[in-house]
C-alpha cells in the first residue's frame, strides 16, 4: 500500500477500518468485487477506445445480463459514439509571449499545456491578448467579465475563481459555456490561469497527463466550437509573465481572486504566439445502456436515468514506475455502485413504477462526451427522461455521515434527497468548495444542459474539517494518477450505505406521481423543453 502518498488525517481516519471488503458485509463485498474486476491492471485503465475499455464493457454487459436487465442501446446494450482522437505533439509545438523587448519562450508542456479537446486545434496563433477577469459571462446575474472588451481576433486570458455572490452552479455553467460563446464572438482562444491557493492537482501531475489523447466528436454539429479554437492552461508559477508591460499588480489580482472579490478586465500588453502540432485518428467507443422496465403501465414509458462513466485515463506517463491509471475510485467505483443499485431494485419488494435506464457512459474524462451524446441523442425519446442520478468518484476514504447531492438546490429532486436523508440520518451538506466546478465536471451536467433535472452524489463534509483535509490529500496525490488503484485504503461498508441511499432516492423519483421539476428560481429551468 502506498500510504506515504496520503496526508496524516487520512491515516487517522482509516486506522480502525479494514482495507478490504472482508467482514464488511455482503453489499460492501459485492461492490468491492466489481471495483476489483474493473480496475485491475488487466483493464489497462479503461482508456476510451482501447481494448481495456472494451474488456471492461464486456464485464458490465455480462453483469447486465446476469441481473436480467434488458438491452436499450442501438446495438444490443451498446450505443456507439464516433470520435476523432487528437494528440498534441509537444516536441513539435511552440509558445511564446511577444512584446517590445522581444519574445519569452514558454516550454510546452512544462510552462503551458495545450488542450486537444473540443475540436481541431489551430496550427498557428499570433494574436493580442486580453485579460477577462474570472471569464464569467452572466448578464442575467448582473455580472459580465467580457463587457466592454474587444474580443475579436484575441486570445482571452482568465483567472480561476469568481464572486461569492454568485452560486457555484451558475459560475460552473458559465465556465462550461465560455469557449462556445467566445468563439461566436470571434475570439481565437482561451488561456486559463489558476491561483496557487486554488490548485487542485499539482502542476507536475498536470504535465504528466498532458500527453494523453484528447477526443472530440466526429460529427462536427455536436462540437462546442465550429472553427479551430485554442485552449491552454499555464503553470501557476509562470502566470505573472502574462501581465508584463501593464501597470497592474498581479499579486493583488491573485489575492482578490482568492477572496472572491472583484477582478477587473483589461487588455494585456503582450501578444501570444504559438505553433501547435497534432496527430489525429478516427475512434469509436460505446455507451452501455440497459433498462429495468417500470411496473406501472401508465408511468412505464417515462425513464429515470442512473449514470456513471466507465472510462479512465488508460496507460500514460509512468509515475514511480507505474503507467496504468487504474481509476479504481474514478470511476470503477461508480459503475460498481450502479450494478449494486440495479441488483437492489430488482430484488426489492417495492418496484419502480417508471422505467430505470442504466447509462454506463464513455469519454467522461475527455469532456463528458459519452453522456452528452446520450443526452442529446438518447435511445429512448428525450422527452421521456424525467431525471438523471449520477455516480462519479464518491470517495469511500472516511465514514459516510452526510451526503452532498450536487444540484439538490436546483430542482424538486432536492426534496427527494432530503426526505431520504431524514429517513437514513444522512443530512445534506452543501458543496464545501463550489469554485471547483463540480457542478459541471461529471455526467449529470450533460442532462442539465438538455433541461433534465439531475443530481450528482458525493460524500458530505465541511471545509476546514479532517475529512476535507483527507479529501484534499487524495486529490493532490492520487486523483488522475496510477495510484488510484486497488491498493489504496477503502471503506466498502460506507459505499454500500451510499448505494442504499441512492437506491431509496431512485425509488422515490420513480414512484412519485409527478415528474421532477426545476425550482422556480433555478437558472437552469430555462433549458426545460
Amino acid at each position: 500500500m502506498r500510504l506515504s502518498l496520503f496526508a496524516l488525517p487520512l491515516l487517522a481516519t482509516i486506522a480502525a477500518a479494514p482495507v478490504h471488503a472482508k467482514g464488511e458485509g455482503d453489499a460492501g463485498a459485492r461492490w468491492w468485487a466489481h471495483v476489483q474486476a474493473l480496475a485491475n491492471d488487466g483493464m489497462e485503465g479503461r482508456g476510451t477506445g482501447t481494448p481495456g475499455y472494451d474488456r471492461a464493457a464486456d464485464y458490465v454487459i455480462a453483469q447486465f445480463k446476469a441481473l436480467g436487465l434488458k438491452p436499450a442501446g442501438i446495438d444490443g446494450y451498446k450505443q456507439p459514439v464516433a470520435f476523432i482522437e487528437q494528440v498534441i505533439l509537444a516536441d513539435q509545438s511552440r509558445a511564446a509571449l511577444a512584446g517590445p523587448q522581444g519574445e519569452t519562450a514558454l516550454a510546452v508542456p512544462g510552462d503551458l499545456i495545450f488542450s486537444g479537446g473540443g475540436g481541431p486545434v489551430p496550427e498557428r496563433i499570433d494574436a493580442p491578448m486580453v485579460f477577462a477577469g474570472y471569464g464569467l459571462h452572466l448578464p442575467e446575474a448582473g455580472h459580465d467579465d467580457f463587457a466592454g472588451l474587444d474580443l475579436k481576433g484575441k486570445i482571452v486570458v482568465v483567472l480561476s475563481g469568481g464572486p461569492s455572490t454568485i452560486s457555484g452552479a451558475l459560475k460552473s455553467h458559465a465556465r462550461s459555456e465560455r469557449a462556445h460563446w467566445l468563439a461566436e464572438q470571434g475570439a481565437l482562444g482561451l488561456i486559463t490561469l489558476v491561483t496557487p491557493r486554488q490548485v487542485e492537482i499539482p502542476w507536475v501531475r498536470r504535465v504528466a497527463l498532458a500527453g494523453a489523447p484528447a477526443l472530440y466528436y466526429a460529427d462536427a454539429t455536436l462540437r462546442e466550437t465550429q472553427t479551430p479554437f485554442l485552449g491552454a492552461q499555464v503553470d501557476p508559477a509562470k502566470s505573472a509573465q502574462f501581465f508584463a508591460g501593464t501597470d497592474k499588480d498581479f499579486a493583488a489580482i491573485v489575492a482578490a481572486a482568492d477572496a472572491s472579490a472583484a477582478v477587473a478586465s483589461f487588455p494585456l500588453a503582450l501578444r501570444f504566439k504559438a505553433q501547435v502540432a497534432a496527430k489525429r485518428r478516427d475512434l469509436s467507443s460505446p455507451n452501455l445502456i440497459a433498462i429495468l422496465p417500470g411496473s406501472d403501465p401508465k408511468l412505464r414509458p417515462e425513464h429515470v436515468v442512473l449514470s456513471a462513466h466507465l472510462d479512465g485515463y488508460g496507460v500514460g506517463t509512468p509515475i514511480k514506475g507505474d503507467a496504468i491509471y487504474n481509476g479504481a475510485f474514478d470511476n470503477a467505483s461508480g459503475v460498481a455502485s450502479l450494478l449494486e443499485i440495479a441488483k437492489a431494485l430488482k430484488a426489492g419488494k417495492v418496484k419502480p413504477k417508471r422505467s430505470i435506464l442504466f447509462a454506463i457512459v464513455t469519454a467522461e474524462e475527455k469532456g463528458l462526451l459519452g453522456a452528452r451524446y446520450f443526452a442529446r441523442r438518447p435511445t429512448v425519446p428525450q422527452s421521456s427522461i424525467v431525471a438523471d442520478l449520477n455516480f462519479d468518484m464518491a470517495l469511500p476514504i472516511f465514514p459516510l455521515t452526510s451526503v452532498t447531492p450536487i444540484g439538490y438546490d436546483q430542482s424538486s429532486l432536492g426534496q427527494d434527497a432530503a426526505a431520504v436523508s431524514a429517513q437514513m440520518n444522512l443530512p445534506i451538506t452543501p458543496d464545501p468548495f463550489p469554485d471547483r466546478n463540480v457542478f459541471i465536471r461529471s455526467d449529470q451536467y450533460a442532462f442539465i444542459r438538455e433541461g433534465i433535472p439531475a443530481l450528482f452524489f458525493k460524500y458530505g463534509f465541511k471545509a476546514g474539517t479532517p475529512e476535507a483535509d483527507t479529501e484534499k490529500a487524495w486529490r493532490a496525490n492520487l486523483y488522475h494518477s496510477p495510484f488510484d488503484d486497488l491498493n489504496q485504503p477503502v471503506m466498502p461498508a460506507a459505499s454500500a450505505k451510499l448505494n442504499a441511499y441512492v437506491t431509496a432516492v431512485t425509488l422515490r423519483v420513480a414512484n412519485a406521481e409527478a415528474r421532477p421539476a426545476w425550482n422556480d428560481d433555478s437558472f437552469f429551468k430555462r433549458f426545460a423543453k
